[in-house]
């Protein structure tokens, strides 16, 4: 099998360290956060403690200041560990990311150490009920009041969004400039005019908690914008590949271990006097499986080393997400059917699994953007029409 080159002795231990930490504190309590609805604080603090936080966060702000690999293996262990329920990757990988990369240094100073250490958790606000994909065509509005604006609205969809301590927030500045019209804020959620909703039940992810936002009336002071008026589209835009990429690894992880769960419960499981794995339909399913499984693994860590080296191309970042994610989608199916019944039953890992797996096609964009992202530069300069 091809070896991951990626990562070096020191990764693995750290991954040991990980997994370690995911099958003491994270997994015999998965079932009830489930019921919960969301995860307790307490383990972000745990989390903070054990250095799995923004792990790319220089030792200025907090941090251990490492390489975005270690990171990777947090989200890796999660996801293999068959935990969807504590949010670090919007914390870490984005409103860390987010703070870091156009933040200023006091921003930097007010947020970053206490996401460290799992005392502020963060929260992505871009998603509204009339515009998901096409964040351009957000509602949410900041009107400039003296040294402050004031910012009404909604937001959907929100992960952490009932935990969130700081919030980042896609704004409109000015209603009639489309996409330079974006502004995005750094806000404090303890601030008046800050109010959570719901928390919104959904098919899988049932221990994230998943939270409409709402603005009335909410004054920030200019001081926690994120970049400059205007900005908030292009900035975004910087951390999709990031974003895509993330959801790529997930997808790659996933699919490699329903795929082992898969082998060892049909390799025991009898039927007709023989075990599931001895039919021949069981080994050419998931033979073609592992087959694919093994490419998307590759082409992944390739993206992961070009956004190391600061070259990954949005689109190969599409092609990433989208071929991942529809890999792991038919991965879920699949092997469930190989359990039968019991596949179907929650207790399984394999039904989780299944039930977390559709929300992939629609994270950090859906399938139908990705493929028009391809296929705009696939065909540039050749079309007769804006793809």
């Amino acid at each position: 099998m091809i070896e991951r080159t990626l990562f070096e002795p020191e990764h693995e231990m750290w991954r040991d360290t990980v997994r370690k930490f995911m099958e003491k504190e994270i997994v015999p309590f998965h079932d009830q956060w489930e019921k919960d609805g969301i995860v307790p604080r307490d383990i972000w603090l745990k989390a903070g403690e054990a250095g799995m936080l923004c792990c790319t966060v220089p030792e200025e702000f907090g941090g251990i200041g490492a390489d975005y690999l270690y990171d990777v293996i947090v989200f890796e262990e999660l996801w293999r560990a068959g935990t969807s329920g504590p949010g670090f990757l919007i914390h870490t990988d984005l409103v860390a990311s987010y703070i870091l990369a156009f933040g200023t240094d006091e921003q930097k100073a007010q947020w970053l150490p206490r996401m460290v250490t799992g005392e502020a958790i963060g929260s992505l606000g871009m998603t509204e009920p009339h515009a998901g994909s096409d964040l351009k065509a957000i509602k949410t509005k900041a009107v400039r009041d003296g040294d402050d604006y004031i910012i009404n609205g909604q937001k959907v969809f929100i992960s952490n969004g009932q935990m969130c301590d700081v919030l980042v927030l896609a704004t409109k500045t000015d209603s009639d400039a489309g996409a330079k019209g974006v502004t995005l804020f750094l806000v404090d959620t303890s601030l008046p005019g800050f109010n959570r909703g719901q928390n919104l039940e959904k098919l899988g992810m049932k221990a994230q908690d998943t939270s409409e936002l709402f603005f009335d009336n909410l004054r920030v002071p200019a001081s926690a914008m994120l970049g400059g008026e205007g900005e908030g589209f292009k900035i975004m835009m910087t951390k999709l590949s990031q974003e895509r990429l993330a959801q790529a690894i997930r997808s790659a992880t996933v699919t490699e271990t329903v795929i082992e769960w898969t082998v060892d419960y049909t390799s025991e499981r009898k039927a007709f006097g023989q075990t599931i794995a001895d039919f021949q339909n069981t080994q050419f399913v998931l033979a073609d499986l592992k087959a694919r499984a093994v490419m998307a693994r590759v082409f992944t860590d390739k993206c992961i080393d070009l956004f190391m080296q600061g070259k990954l191309d949005p689109v190969d970042a599409a092609m990433a997400k989208m071929t991942t994610s529809e890999l792991h989608c038919e991965a879920v199916d699949k092997c469930l059917q190989l359990f039968g019944g019991w596949g179907y039953m929650w207790e399984y890992p394999i039904c989780r699994a299944y039930a977390d797996a559709r929300i992939v096609k629609i994270a950090g964009g859906s399938i139908e953007i990705m493929k028009t992202i391809i296929a705009r530069e696939m065909f540039k300069g050749k079309l007769t029409r804006k793809a």
